[in-house]
């Protein structure tokens, strides 16, 4: 029996494919990319933003035609969007033959093959079970890098957000477990870690009673084979100065920090529910720069949150074009049902919250730009990610380039590079938000 697995949405959600892939491997089943060749098709939901939410809703539909034809024996649809909206897809997608839930990945190759045996029953656990662990992923970014999920929900409650309704409370993973896991993926050819959760910086204030993401940098440091260490998700307000001295003291922790801030007016920082304004967000931005003076600041920010003034909207404009992120990402605010903010009066219009986010991207654009021509004449250690076809030539991910979302450096050179390979390159040059470079031979 083979299966087309399809993973929606974020990283996060990617880990748990990954598992749920392994359970599957483990349990006799094949994979395939071709839906033409798929017996069962199990898709993996995202419901963040609408975008995201409508992704998930048309893959299903698209796999329910397939299921209904009789191309597809089984049909299993799991993760957020499954969560969230369960009752409407049984009556809206009666195709679906079982829905797994967040917390109950353990169960798919039960709901595959009940599903299979005309049986079809969905499969919940309280969203605030402990996180699955102990079980062997199928690594599918290539097996040079790998994330790393160390926690699982979210306890902030930011007024936009859906996440704790579908992912449930804070829960730390044991750090024994991803110490192990980590041992694994590096024996498996794994040599970057990237550490994500919907927050990182809080990882270990269950399970430890503090905050314990320096103590699992040192622990992760220390296993043979794992060359980077990556962290995103961290919120501000938890970065602290001992997080700060690992990353700085750590030469395997990469000087790469994502820092999701969403604004910088204080006053949607406060509807939004954030738990900074924007004098720590600038003293916290300038602590990390001081310490760590080559780190490499990411973000993100919403546009046209509901009440979001012209002169909110210019406040962030000045912030942004003041602090010059090294990379920024803008998502025009997505109401979400649910949500406080949802009803929240002031609705900004599309059309507002769009062009706001444009006006931000565009201002970026210049900063990222400026920056990528900074980098000429640097000399820096790289991860190769593949050949150019039909060229002299290879993509590369430098430490402040993280995968999917940022750029990438392209060496020129003869020579025969490996995936996963680490390389010294002079950069040469920049085009727009990449860097060019050749091989540095000391």
């Amino acid at each position: 029996m083979k299966i087309l697995f399809v993973s929606l949405g974020c990283d996060k959600n990617l880990v748990d494919s990954e598992m749920m892939l392994g359970m599957l491997g483990e349990k006799g089943f094949t994979f395939t990319d071709d839906e033409a060749e798929a017996d069962i098709a199990v898709v993996n939901t995202c419901c963040f933003i609408g975008d995201a939410k409508e992704e998930s809703i048309n893959t299903l539909l698209q796999m329910g035609e397939l299921r209904e034809s009789g191309q597809l024996k089984a049909l299993i649809a799991a993760g957020c969007l499954a969560q969230r909206y369960r009752e409407e897809i049984q009556k809206e997608i009666p195709q679906v033959d079982a829905i797994v839930g967040t917390t109950a990945i353990e169960d798919i190759v039960a709901a595959v093959e009940e599903a299979l045996a005309g049986s079809g029953q969905n499969h919940y656990k309280d969203i605030n079970e402990k996180p699955v662990t102990d079980r062997k992923r199928v690594v599918t970014t290539g097996g040079h890098f790998a994330y790393l999920k160390i926690a699982e929900g979210c306890d902030k409650r930011c007024t936009y957000c859906i996440i704790p309704k579908v992912r449930g409370s804070f829960r730390s993973v044991p750090m024994e477990n991803l110490v192990a896991e980590a041992q694994e993926l590096a024996e498996a050819g794994v040599k970057e870690l990237i550490l994500v959760a919907q927050e990182t910086t809080l990882y270990g204030v269950d399970l430890y009673g503090k905050k314990s993401l320096p103590k699992l940098l040192h622990e992760l440091a220390k296993i043979s084979g794992i060359y980077w260490i990556r962290i995103l998700y961290c919120y501000p307000e938890e970065i602290t100065d001992e997080l700060i001295e690992a990353i700085a003291a750590e030469p395997k922790v990469c000087h790469y920090l994502d820092i999701p801030i969403q604004h910088a007016s204080d006053a949607v920082l406060k509807r939004m529910g954030r738990r900074t304004n924007q004098e720590e967000l600038r003293g916290m931005i300038a602590k990390l720069r001081d310490r760590i003076p080559d780190i490499c600041l990411r973000t993100t920010l919403i546009s046209g949150f509901p009440g979001e003034t012209q002169e909110d909207f210019e406040e962030l404009y000045r912030f942004v074009n003041e602090m010059e992120f090294d990379r920024l990402g803008v998502f025009a605010y997505s109401r979400e049902e649910d949500t406080p903010a949802a009803v929240m009066e002031q609705q900004v219009e599309e059309a507002v919250k769009e062009a706001r986010r444009d006006e931000l991207m565009e201002l970026q654009q210049e900063i990222a730009f400026e920056k990528a021509g900074d980098m000429v004449g640097r000399i820096l250690t790289v991860m190769i990610e593949g050949k150019v076809a039909d060229e002299d030539a290879y993509v590369a991910r430098t430490y402040k380039d993280a995968p999917n979302v940022d750029g990438y450096l392209f060496v020129n050179t003869s020579a025969n590079l490996m995936t996963g390979d680490f390389v010294k390159v002079r950069v040469t040059g920049s085009n727009e938000y990449d860097l060019i470079g050749e091989i540095y031979h000391e």
